[in-house]
C-alpha cells in the first residue's frame, strides 16, 4: 500500500513538473497591436510571464511593453540577453523596451533573474 501511494505521489510530481516546464506551445497573437507604425507586444509579469510565447511580425520596429500589477517576485527582475537588457520592473505599471526590427525567424527570450520563468517572442 505504501509503495502504491509513493508511486502515485511521484507520478503527480513528475507530471506537474512536465506541465510547468513545457507550457503552451501555441504562440499568442492577441497581445500584439500596431500603434504609430510600431508593433506593441504586451507581456504581463506576475508569478510568471504571460503569454509564454508570442508570434510577431519581422521587419517592424517593435516595443515590448512589460505590464506589472503588484509584482514583487523574481519576474520583476527581467533579463533579455540578446539585446543586453537587464532591469528591475516597477511593482505596478508599464515599462516599454524598444526592440530593433527583427529578421524573420529571430526569437527574443526574456527570463527572470533566477532563470525559473521565461517568455519568447518569435518573429515571422
Amino acid at each position: 500500500m505504501k509503495t502504491a501511494i509513493s508511486i502515485l505521489i511521484a507520478g503527480s510530481l513528475i507530471g506537474g513538473a512536465i506541465m510547468l516546464t513545457t507550457g503552451d506551445s501555441t504562440p499568442s497573437v492577441d497581445n500584439v497591436t500596431i500603434e504609430d507604425g510600431k508593433q506593441i507586444i504586451e507581456v504581463t509579469a506576475k508569478g510568471k510571464y504571460s503569454p509564454k510565447l508570442t508570434a510577431a511580425k519581422a521587419g517592424v520596429p517593435t516595443v515590448l511593453r512589460m505590464k506589472t500589477m503588484g509584482t514583487y517576485d523574481c519576474t520583476a527582475a527581467l533579463k533579455i540577453p540578446s539585446i543586453g537588457y537587464e532591469n528591475t520592473l516597477p511593482p505596478s505599471g508599464m515599462t516599454d523596451i524598444e526592440l530593433p526590427a527583427q529578421k524573420p525567424g529571430a526569437t527574443i527570450q526574456g527570463v527572470c533573474a533566477m532563470g525559473m520563468y521565461n517568455f519568447k517572442v518569435q518573429f515571422n
